[in-house]
């Protein structure tokens, strides 16, 4: 069977794969693992194009043609200005922000939407132009809004000029793997190197017996208790067998059943 010497995986801001990047050189130094970063807007690009095995993606995505499995989620945190009124605190409710301007659609956060003063009073203006994280904190830092980001990308995207606190009430942010549900195009024996790696993530053991890599070790070792014929033998066949060769069918095989026919014998 050929088997699939390399795995391409993509991951968005907030996901740090190196952790299993150690543990797959550890236990799969055939099959080199390549990690790139994307930005989230275009994290399913590379594996709907073919230039990626699997993704580390932020949940929800839409899942048409996909395999998708979450892994974790994380807490949200507002960001704002150094000196907003949200920095005496270490975490603040999602009503304490009711009269700010977020830097994202409504629809994104309806725990927001749904008490945000200017889209109640009809007084919400539109949002700015922002092609990525970084330019929609470049508004947040010159005092144009808040934005509401996981916690793991406020700290990738971390600025001296603002400050992140967490923001109870709204949704938790959620990661997961996602890769292509037609493996038609995939080699031969790649299924097995998806398991592995999911395996891998998910922090099974390197002798977990769900790990495929494993159960093919279990599969070839020998099966214990096993004895090889000795040379020159001819497997029994017919049931037990009695002085003769043939079947001992008065005995039944069954322990003392050559006595108990000599006695009827007898009598």
């Amino acid at each position: 069977m050929s088997e699939p010497r390399e795995l391409t995986v993509t991951f968005v801001p907030g996901v740090t794969p190196g952790k299993w990047i150690h543990r797959w050189e550890d236990r799969m130094p055939d099959v080199a693992l390549h990690a790139n970063p994307v930005a989230e807007p275009q994290q399913l690009d590379d594996v709907r194009a073919g230039r990626a095995h699997m993704a580390f993606v932020r949940l929800p995505v839409d899942k048409t043609g996909l395999n998708v499995i979450p892994l974790y989620t994380e807490l949200s945190v507002v960001v704002a200005p150094k000196d907003h009124p949200i920095a005496a605190f270490e975490e603040i409710a999602v009503e304490e922000l009711a009269d700010e301007y977020l830097l994202a659609d409504p629809d994104d956060f309806p725990a927001w939407r749904d008490i945000s003063s200017e889209i109640q009073a009809g007084t919400r203006k539109p949002l700015p132009p922002m092609a990525s994280v970084e330019e929609a904190l470049d508004l947040v830092e010159a005092g144009l809004g808040i934005l509401i980001l996981p916690m793991s990308v406020a700290r990738h995207f971390n600025r001296k000029a603002l400050r992140a606190r967490v923001v109870t009430g709204v949704q938790d942010s959620g990661i997961g793997l996602a890769w292509l549900e037609d493996g038609a195009d995939r080699p031969e024996g790649f299924d097995a190197v998806i398991e592995e790696f999911i395996g891998v993530v998910r922090g099974r053991s390197a002798n977990s017996s769900r790990q495929p890599s494993v159960q093919a070790k279990q599969d070839a070792a020998p099966k214990k208790g096993a004895k090889a014929p000795a040379k020159g033998s001819t497997p029994a066949r017919g049931g037990a067998k009695g002085k003769g060769g043939g079947a001992n069918l008065r005995g039944g095989g069954r322990p003392g059943g050559k006595a108990r026919a000599q006695k009827r014998g007898r009598r």
